[in-house]
């Protein structure tokens, strides 16, 4: 049974010389026969648990005795007998439900068995409610680095977790959907903020390379703490894969770019020569640049000027994704416009010159 101690009232907003259907109500057991409990409810009357809501709750109904106070939900103001006929184990749901909107705007630590894996995350139960905890909400530590992001590698590093108590915190309750989510980034915030506290915004640090993964790197700063150099961090140049840049163990230097919730950002690249400052002042709009074709996007092709300084050419000025691609050359040099350059936000949009229009 569920005090009131350890729960909130439910009872505050029902007027109490009438109530509806959904609401939950206290009383006291009068009877507990073979298939139905009846609830002393005054002013309203007498409550009946029985059919499919006696079957449902039985579990809680062997540890009721008559004149105990117990919670049910209502959901029939008055059946054909005349009595109010209630659920007990929706009551109790809607408490626990509660509860948990609780913890979640308390964010308080929970620990909890792993139950479960599959190719997304971990389940996580919680009073017998099923709950979700994504791969990416798992602590750099336990996260499933795999070096050619196989979902079925993934799965099997998940799998190790089974079985293992997790501190986690809720960070989605959803009663109408039967939703919750946990995560186990912020389940230890206490002892990561002491260690964070020894850093501050602009250190280097001296890492090793702990994870790699499609988005980014995690690098190690030391035994407990990571953090994660995301990929647009890791060279001026394009990255598009970085296990092509790194490998497990590699030591490397990263300047601390952002500390926030517990969490630290670095970047590898702003250790290294900005290639955009080359161009500060020297390149405007309306000049002529010669430029290499490196990738094509939904919305164009990315023009290099320099290793590292590169920028767009939109399919706008083709007609179509289609006509570009059939324009432009992957890694060949062309002649283009400038249409945008700002070298303090790296930002740079170009036009192609096409041979072919010119007189």
């Amino acid at each position: 049974m569920e005090t009131n101690q350890n729960y909130t009232t439910l009872l505050d907003s029902i007027n109490p010389k009438t109530i509806e259907e959904g609401a939950i109500i206290e009383g006291t057991v009068l009877s507990i026969e073979k298939a139905a409990v009846f609830i002393d409810l005054p002013p309203f009357g007498t409550g009946i648990i029985y059919g499919r809501e006696y079957i449902n709750a039985r579990d809680v109904i062997k540890n009721v005795n008559v004149g105990d106070s117990i919670k049910a939900k209502v959901v029939e103001l008055e059946n054909e007998d005349g009595y109010i006929e209630l659920s007990l184990k929706e009551a109790r749901q809607a408490i626990i439900w509660k509860e948990a909107e609780e913890l979640l705007n308390n964010k308080q630590i929970l620990e909890l068995p792993v139950k479960e894996a599959n190719k997304g995350g971990l389940i996580i139960e919680w009073k017998g409610i099923q709950g979700f905890l994504p791969a990416s909400q798992l602590k750099t530590e336990n996260y499933p680095r795999v070096e050619d992001s196989d979902k079925e590698k993934i799965l099997k590093e998940l799998k190790k977790l089974v079985g293992e108590v997790l501190s986690v915190i809720m960070i989605t309750v959803a009663p109408k959907d039967g939703k919750l989510v946990f995560s186990e980034k912020d389940g230890d915030q206490s002892e990561r903020k002491e260690q964070i506290s020894k850093y501050t915004l602009g250190d280097t640090v001296d890492c090793e390379v702990a994870g790699i993964v499609d988005f980014g790197v995690f690098l190690k700063v030391e035994e407990g703490l990571e953090g994660l150099v995301h990929i647009s961090e890791l060279d001026w140049g394009l990255v598009e894969n970085p296990r092509e840049m790194f490998k497990l163990g590699d030591k490397v230097q990263a300047k601390i770019i952002e500390i926030k919730d517990g969490k630290i950002s670095l970047s590898i690249k702003a250790l290294r020569e900005n290639p955009w400052k080359e161009f500060e002042g020297k390149i405007k709009k309306g000049d002529i640049v010669k430029g290499v074709v490196i990738k094509f996007n939904r919305h164009g092709a990315l023009i290099s000027i320099k290793e590292g300084v590169a920028g767009l050419v939109h399919n706008s000025q083709f007609g179509s994704e289609e006509q570009l691609r059939s324009s432009l050359e992957l890694g060949k040099t062309y002649d283009f416009q400038i249409t945008l350059f700002d070298a303090s936000t790296q930002k740079m949009t170009l036009e192609f010159l096409d041979p072919k229009k010119k007189a």
